[in-house]
């Protein structure tokens, strides 16, 4: 299930208030900038920092990879 345009346009990180990036395919929003994955479960975003999931340096360096080969656009600018 694909998040809503206009849900996404809002959307920010709780703990640092910056934009995320968005992988519908493996439904999880990410931010670059703490490392950490915010989970979509039934096309609900967890975004409680204590359900986040941080990430390993070289899982940072796949997602960042992706964001630019998939042209991933941030939640805002």
């Amino acid at each position: 299930m694909l998040l809503d345009a206009k849900l996404l346009q809002i959307l920010a990180c709780p703990q640092d208030k910056g934009s995320l990036y968005y992988f519908s395919s493996d439904a999880f929003l990410y931010n670059p900038r703490l490392q950490r994955k915010y989970n979509i479960v039934e096309g609900i975003p967890v975004m409680l920092i204590d359900e986040a999931t941080s990430v390993d340096a070289s899982e940072h360096e796949r997602l960042l990879q992706r964001i630019t080969q998939e042209h991933i656009a941030p939640t805002f600018a």
